[in-house]
């Protein structure tokens, strides 16, 4: 060894929504499962993921710009209903962590 220390590199991915790169860690894969757009939170879901911000103004960033099923390379729309939810959830649960500060 040289003496420099070891960076492990964090695995990168563009939000479908803002289009802004993250860390992988930050940000929401999806699915598509039989015409709907599912969460997949562990990263564990079989086929093509879409990467999203867990927040409701990238999911509807995302949604306007049909960037979804041109992402997970899907004919047609997809329902978000159980993504929306999803995001609503984590961000409910974001905020009453930080209250409880």
């Amino acid at each position: 060894m040289s003496g420099r220390t070891r960076t492990r590199a964090c695995p990168e991915r563009t939000c479908v929504g803002c289009r802004e790169r993250a860390v992988k860690s930050e940000l929401l894969r999806t699915v598509a499962v039989e015409g709907h757009c599912t969460p997949d939170p562990r990263g564990t879901l079989p086929g093509r993921g879409a990467y999203v911000h867990p927040a409701p103004d990238c999911v509807d960033q995302a949604v306007r710009r049909k960037a979804f099923p041109r992402a997970l390379r899907v004919p047609g729309p997809l329902d978000v209903k159980a993504l929306r939810h999803y995001v609503e959830q984590a961000e409910g649960c974001s905020k009453v962590a930080e209250s409880s500060m």
